[in-house]
């Protein structure tokens, strides 16, 4: 028997991260970017066709010469917060018209088309946001919370920001059909910042550092959740510097003890806590938290101590046994890249969804700690790698109770993966939200 298991770890060694994929037909790679219906419950997931209608997708000529500009300092990337806009591509973004959407000196602009949003692929839904835009005169925009692909009653399904100094009722700085903000506020070419906060029932506005909203949702319907979206509604607009911080997060280890995680036997790593951190060596093994999480935004800091370590965070997985230790979605870790540079990534990438993605680039290094951000909501899971976004995609193969085989979107455990006998890794500030 102990020979049988070690047999079933080297076989799950090599079928995880860096080992040879087997010819199995159920577990072929899906396709990279797809599209997701309005967010609903597991069990109202769509089928994978239906998965595969909806918003237009904006990943066209997003090919990158360079790895785009990383603008979040050590502080803010350890207080959470990531880029929506690379300042390069609409990757990452939705389009609900054929507005003509574009990315121009860095910035996201339109000017003619249908009106309509681009919306973030994933929703958010407790956060800050800090979003820099530029309204032509004459122009009306907005910045969209919590709303849906496409709107359709600002004073029910979204919170819609309005940007418009010409608006009869609702201007620049108001919740339209909501409440109105301050009179005189007008913002007509030149750039201005909003910097708002969302949390439970709460929001809070802020234009250039100034107040200018306070709202609490008192309606019998609240909104929970949703897309970020930005609108042309008529004229010239332009957005830069759109930054979310995801609130919320429920920590998942409390930097003193493995307390709410477990060992899965039958594995050769150690887990141990030093200086705040969880320290993985030697290996195969995986450690995984006793909770379970389904539709989440997680965040963490990692750190591979030596060259191109392999490791990986699992995510709905099922609870590891020494027969099958690690059978879950893979968030890869690996800094490894190919002679022609970072956007080769050599073994897929931190980042990627591990056999199903490769990373857009490698935005980590091997020594220095990694701020990691996974957004996994129904079939799509969106991943950020020290705030530059890296994976979008939407998992379309049938559903599977196992996430190596099919599609599972049923709740199901985080693991931290020992890969093998080199394995020398850190987790710290691992925490998690439940998305509603």
């Amino acid at each position: 028997m102990r020979h049988l298991a070690a047999w079933l770890w080297a076989a799950m060694l090599l079928s995880g991260c860096g080992g040879q994929q087997p010819a199995d037909s159920s577990d072929d790679t899906a396709a990279a970017v797809d599209a997701q219906p309005a967010v609903t419950t597991a069990k109202q997931q769509p089928s994978p066709k239906a998965a595969a209608e909806g918003p237009r997708e904006l990943h066209a000529n997003t090919r990158l010469t360079e790895v785009p500009e990383a603008l979040l300092d050590a502080a803010k990337l350890a207080d959470g917060w990531i880029q929506l806009f690379d300042g390069r591509t609409l990757f990452g973004w939705q389009a609900n018209s054929d507005a003509n959407w574009s990315v121009r000196d860095g910035v996201i602009h339109a000017d003619s088309g249908p009106k309509g949003l681009i919306v973030t692929s994933v929703p958010f839904a407790d956060y800050e946001l800090l979003c820099d835009f530029r309204l032509a005169e004459g122009g009306n925009s907005g910045i969209f919370l919590r709303t849906p692909v496409t709107p359709e009653n600002p004073a029910v399904d979204c919170y819609e920001l309005n940007i418009c100094d010409t608006h009869k009722a609702f201007r620049t700085g108001s919740l339209v059909a909501r409440k109105k903000g301050p009179e005189g506020v007008t913002v007509e070419g030149e750039w201005h910042t909003f910097h708002v906060t969302l949390v439970g029932t709460k929001m809070s506005v802020e234009l250039d550092g100034t107040s200018v909203l306070e709202f609490t949702d008192t309606g019998d319907s609240p909104l929970v959740s949703g897309r970020i979206g930005l609108q042309m509604n008529g004229g010239e607009i332009e957005f830069r510097n759109v930054f979310v911080r995801p609130l919320g997060g429920k920590p998942l280890f409390n930097g003193r003890d493995l307390s709410g995680w477990r060992v899965v036997p039958g594995g050769k790593s150690r887990f141990s806590v030093a200086d705040g951190a969880i320290h993985a060596e030697d290996g195969a093994g995986f450690l995984e938290t006793e909770s379970t999480w389904g539709d989440f935004v997680l965040q963490a800091e990692a750190r591979t101590n030596g060259e191109e370590l392999n490791s990986g965070i699992f995510f709905r997985a099922v609870a590891g046994t020494a027969e099958h230790p690690s059978d879950g979605y893979e968030l890869q870790i690996h800094n490894g890249i190919k002679p022609s540079g970072p956007l080769q990534p050599s073994n897929a990438g931190t980042g990627a969804i591990f056999r199903r993605t490769t990373a857009r680039f490698v935005a980590s290094r091997d020594g220095e700690w990694t701020a990691l951000t996974l957004v996994a909501s129904g079939p799509r899971m969106a991943v950020w790698v020290n705030g530059l976004q890296v994976t979008d995609w939407v998992d379309t193969r049938p559903d599977h109770l196992n996430p190596r085989r099919g599609r599972r979107l049923d709740a199901g455990h985080i693991s931290l993966q020992g890969h093998d006998p080199t394995t020398d890794l850190d987790f710290r500030a691992i925490r998690a939200a439940a998305l509603p």
